[in-house]
């Protein structure tokens, strides 16, 4: 995503290129890409001057969008996401409190941070 957005308002890049300069491995790129795609965060264009690139500026994209995208919903336990039911390993949690507070600003953080603070 960072080199996507420093290419922000360009041309195109492809996923090579990509990848060696993040130095990862172009299959494991694809599938990075397809998750963010999902989430309508980069889109595909086909043909020669083809490639990847940001749907919206990436002022717009908090690292809060991306991380969902490539994870999943973000829970610090299982326990505590909200789409799994996955009860506590223990009848009366002494903790979750807390852990619910550390989640919370995990999550908050995440969403106000923005992806053109990384580039």
């Amino acid at each position: 995503m960072v080199q996507l957005a420093k290419n922000y308002g360009k041309k195109p890049i492809s996923l090579a290129s990509i990848a060696k300069a993040e130095k990862i491995s172009q299959p494991y790129l694809e599938r990075l890409v397809a998750g963010l795609k999902l989430a309508n965060l980069v889109q595909s264009t086909k043909g020669v001057n083809g490639g990847y690139g940001l749907l919206k500026s990436p002022s717009r994209i908090s690292l809060f969008e991306i991380v969902e995208a490539l994870e999943g919903p973000i829970a610090i336990y299982s326990c505590l996401a909200e789409d799994i039911k996955v009860s506590c390993c223990r009848k009366s949690c002494l903790t979750k409190k807390v852990w619910l507070k550390v989640q919370d600003r995990v999550v908050r953080v995440l969403k106000q941070a923005k992806l053109s603070e990384l580039i």
